[in-house]
Parts: structure tokens; sequence; C-alpha cells
């Protein structure tokens, strides 16, 4: 029998989690997958246990390859999988048994979808601090295509191991790129660019392992200086392109940071925007601080980069209220 979906699993010196996260897929209740696995150079026992999984199950399929890194290694595997559809997983996480059953379904169900996602949870979950736990909960609230697009620039909106999508799809965007940015955020922007539909389930089907050798953690294009400059360049190509200059919302430190990434891209600050009377009427950087209702009159485009929790609901409160539409007078990135 022919799979129907292949798991790509790119993988280097996971062997403290990796037997878990391969039986994990074993587990499954859908059954017809293949699993192709590249191997990115390990040097523990990674190969001596991917070779005990693929003599086991014919459905493993070991691709191996010096050490030149993920993207190489997702872009090797992409092409060697079969099936229409992709699913995503990394080494050190564990599936739900229902979750490519499930995923399979809604991308069959829906052709006018792309990308499906699911809901995650951290673990070990007492090594899990706020500002994970809050990411996690932002995700898991964006289940929708309205939702999850409304939010594109705020932060990555999928756990890359947790999505699948069509094959087809990320192929004809060019795959994964090496770029100064994380490559999954980067395909979530591209595939946006090209109108892709996007969905969540919202049961949680990956366990997504913290820890402090994540590359979420460590990885320079994981900064967040790293995703700002992402940011700016794929709303320079979109919300931005007929634009040389843009309201900032936000002023602190957040704010001050976007002004240079900006500037990188050929975009300057023409005005702040505070509610801090004290600030109202100064110049900073070239640029006079405004209060918000300067918008009723003089709309976008702005830039919501207000950093302090809670600020962006208000904002979208006070936004919709004052009659100016999302994604066109405004579009939240922090």
């Amino acid at each position: 029998m022919q799979p129907q979906v292949s798991i790509l699993l790119p993988v280097r010196n996971e062997e403290q989690h990796l037997i878990t996260a391969l039986r994990s897929l074993q587990r499954q209740t859908f059954r017809n997958w293949e699993l192709v696995v590249v191997d990115d150079g390990s040097s523990d026992t990674t190969p001596d246990i991917l070779e005990t999984f693929a003599t086991k199950d014919p459905r493993v399929q070991i691709i191996r390859q010096p050490a030149t890194g993920l993207v190489s290694a997702l872009n090797r595997g992409l092409e060697a999988c079969k099936t229409p559809y992709v699913a995503r997983m990394d080494g050190d996480d564990v599936c739900h048994p229902d979750r490519l059953g499930k995923q399979f379904t809604v991308l069959q169900n829906d052709p006018s979808l792309t990308l499906v996602a699911s809901c995650v949870r951290h673990f070990p979950r007492m090594n899990v601090q706020g500002g994970m736990l809050a990411y996690e909960e932002w995700q898991n609230e964006n289940l929708s295509h309205t939702d999850i697009s409304r939010n594109l620039f705020i932060e990555s909106p999928f756990a890359h191991p947790s999505v699948m999508y069509r094959r087809d799809a990320v192929f004809e965007i060019g795959g994964y790129r090496q770029k100064n940015w994380a490559e999954d955020y980067d395909l979530w922007l591209r595939l946006a660019e090209q109108g892709a539909r996007f969905a969540r389930c919202p049961e949680t089907l990956l366990y997504w392992r913290d820890r402090p050798q994540r590359l979420t953690r460590t990885a320079d294009n994981c900064s967040l200086e790293a995703f700002r400059a992402c940011k700016a360049h794929f709303l320079k190509r979109s919300y931005l392109k007929e634009s040389s200059e843009v309201t900032l919302w936000g002023v602190g430190l957040e704010g001050k940071a976007w002004r240079k990434v900006l500037r990188r891209e050929g975009v300057k600050v023409d005005r702040w925007i505070d509610v801090d009377q004290r600030k109202i009427g100064q110049r900073i950087h070239g640029a006079t601080v405004y209060h918000p209702d300067i918008l009723k009159d003089l709309p976008g485009p702005t830039l919501i980069t207000v950093g302090a929790r809670g600020a962006r609901v208000q904002i979208r409160q006070w936004a919709e209220s004052a009659g100016l539409k999302e994604g066109l007078d405004y579009i939240c990135v922090t």
C-alpha cells in the first residue's frame, strides 16, 4: 500500500529523546505513513537508533548527510517525501496518537487549505516559564485562517513540528530558505504571500519539549532582532509596499527597535503614537509624538509596536471603536 502522509524528521545528535519521539509515531492510529529521517551529521548514537527502527519498520527511510544544517536537511528530506502531505516532526517532541489522522482528515476534507497545525503543549511542565506559556496560549487560541492571518506579524503562528502541509505548495515557493531569520516563519510568510489558507486543529496533538538547547532559545536566527528583520522584510513586500513612511504606535524600547529595522528597509517613522501625556508633543528621532485620536482623521499605515502585556487587546478595542480597520489602517507586530 502506498503511503498517504510523509513525516519529515531532520535530526542531529538526538540520542537522548529520539526513541520516545519515534515510538510516538509508531503509536499513531493513522498507519499509512512513511517516515523520512535526515540525519544531519550526528556524532552520537542517533544513527544506531535510527537503524534499529528502520530494520523493524519498513516505513522508515534514513538519509545521511554531513552536518550541513537544518535548512539543507529539510529540503533534502522534502525532496524524498513521496506523498502529497508532509507532517513535520522533531527528534525531541512527542505526537498524540491521533495527530496524523486528524490533520490528514482536515486537509483531505478542505482542498482550500494549504497547511493545518495543531494545538501544542510544552513539557516538562515544571520547566516552562511565563514567556513560553504565553506563547503557547497565544498559538492555541488562533484556530481559524482569519485569526491566524490577523496575527501573522505578531509572532510565528505555528510550532514547526506541529504542522502538516501540502508538499506541492511548499515546492512551488522554493522550499525552505537559508536566511538571517527562522526558516519556518519565513516559510509561513511566503505561503501567505501566495494566498495560502491556514487552520489549526483545536486538539493538543503535539507535546513540544522545552529545554535549554532548543534552537528557539539558542539560534541567532530566532532572536528578537532576527524576527523583527523578518517581519519588516515581508511588511515591505505587502502592507508597506507603497509606503516610504509609517506611523509607529509605541515610543518605548520595542518601538525604537522597530524604527531601526524599518530604516534598513527604506521606511522611516513619520510620527509616533502614545497615550502618555508627558510624551505627546515631543520629537523623537525627528518625528512628533501624537495622541491616538489623530489616527481617526489621518489613519495608517500604522504598526502597533507596544510591548506591554495586554496592550494589544486594548489598542484593538480602541481602534474598532474609532472605525479603524485592522490590516488596512494598522497591523499589530508585537
